[in-house]
């Protein structure tokens, strides 16, 4: 019987990683997208000044997959929120319950840090993704429409003003 574990990322695990964010690209089918390294993730996530955090999901001691998140904060709650950036389970390793795993830390992790809610994006097509989500009694936020702002328009904006 295997044996499933969570347990925070360390500085060793940047490689996998960035392994693990690249095969998430390819399955979104933005792999081309991808600009971290290895060292950009060493930097964004071990680093003194790091904000972003991640867990590994392990199966019988081997890394199958991972979450990357960090904090927000709701000034209508005044309170943190937890924001899952990536989970990314190994193809190969998928419905062995490690998805759920991972989120369920991530739950420990908000309660544990006073957060009072937990938040993630999904593209419109993952299905599968999006029957986990649901059955686990999260709801879509439809009425909410994202926005990014990237490259020379960012750069405009900050010496707009």
């Amino acid at each position: 019987m295997s044996t499933l574990t969570v347990r925070c990322a360390v500085r060793t695990d940047a490689a996998q990683i960035h392994n693990f964010i690249v095969e998430l690209a390819r399955y979104e089918k933005a792999e081309h997208e991808v600009e971290s390294s290895i060292a950009d993730i060493e930097s964004s996530l071990f680093s003194d000044h790091s904000t972003a955090h991640a867990i590994i999901g392990e199966k019988d001691g081997v890394a199958i997959g991972m979450a990357v998140y960090f904090f927000n904060y709701s000034t209508w709650l005044g309170k943190n929120g937890l924001y899952l950036e990536d989970l990314y389970v190994s193809e190969q390793h998928r419905g062995v319950g490690m998805g759920k795993k991972l989120l369920s830390h991530l739950a420990s992790i908000a309660i544990d840090k006073d957060c009072e809610r937990m938040e993630w994006s999904v593209l419109d097509w993952n299905q599968p993704a999006i029957d986990v989500y649901n059955a686990l009694g999260a709801k879509p936020r439809d009425e909410w429409i994202g926005y990014r702002i990237t490259g020379d328009a960012l750069v405009r904006l900050a010496s707009s003003g």
